[in-house]
């Protein structure tokens, strides 16, 4: 019996080893699975800081909104000067899904006299506003990138002789006008003017020849008449714009009545 007791707390003994190790090491877990839980929560505070970092301040508001009516950006008088017996005096616009944003008319003429021959002209206005946007930029500069890629792409016209451009000043924020001669059914000397106009790019192609024996274009006088012209569009711009302001009254605001005393 006694030998049977003491090998009875032997056996007792060693089952009972696993079992303390066993705690033990759950115990160590646990410490780990703590240490991981507060990094955890440490990580969760430090992002729920909020940035230093600054906002992105708002985009500047593009100043023009819209544009006028293309055909309609200069004056009848000037289109009677400039394109003298023009086909259809009223011009012909192009079509576009957003007039606002887009837009372009066209006037050509034959002023034929007689022995004397005849003079062709031909005019075009274009017109693109750009909103600013946060992907791309504010209106204005992206209107500066266009102006930049007319100038350079009127300077490039295939077929073109005698390339010069110049910087137009007094018209709008920048201008640039480019001359040059192109033969095609004759010599057309051809004027374009670039400008832009706060967020607004004007495009006008300016072009004439002559037919018949009549005396060839002046390109001066055709240089002066599209610039005349292209400033003409440019105040189009701004009263097409200043037109779309809500009107404010002007009468004094009335001071309000108060009310009669009762009669006693």
């Amino acid at each position: 019996m006694h030998r049977s007791a003491s090998r009875l707390t032997r056996v007792l003994a060693c089952a009972a080893v696993p079992v303390i190790l066993t705690v033990a090491g759950c115990s160590s877990d646990s410490g780990k699975k703590s240490g991981t839980d507060s990094g955890k929560k440490s990580e969760a505070s430090s992002s729920a800081q909020p940035s230093s970092k600054p906002s992105k301040e708002a985009l500047e508001k593009a100043v023009y909104s819209t544009l006028p009516e293309p055909c309609k950006a200069v004056g009848a008088k000037t289109i009677e000067t400039i394109v003298p017996k023009a086909k259809d005096a009223n011009g012909t616009a192009a079509k576009s899904n957003d007039l606002a944003s887009r837009a372009t008319c066209t006037w050509n003429g034959l002023d034929e006299a007689g022995l004397k021959g005849s003079q062709y002209r031909w005019l075009s206005i274009s017109l693109v506003r750009y909103d600013s946007l946060a992907s791309v930029g504010t209106g204005s500069k992206r209107a500066e990138d266009e102006y930049a890629k007319q100038v350079e792409k009127a300077k490039a016209v295939e077929g073109a002789e005698n390339v010069k451009p110049e910087e137009a000043g007094g018209i709008g924020d920048q201008a640039t006008s480019v001359t040059f001669t192109t033969k095609k059914d004759g010599d057309f000397f051809n004027t374009s003017v670039i400008a832009r106009t706060h967020n607004v790019v004007i495009t006008l192609d300016y072009n004439g020849t002559a037919y018949e024996g009549a005396t060839a274009p002046d390109q001066a006088k055709l240089l002066q008449d599209a610039i005349a012209a292209t400033k003409e569009t440019v105040a189009s711009v701004a009263a097409a714009n200043e037109a779309k302001q809500p009107e404010q009254s002007t009468q004094p605001e009335q001071p309000a009545q108060q009310p009669s005393p009762a009669n006693s």
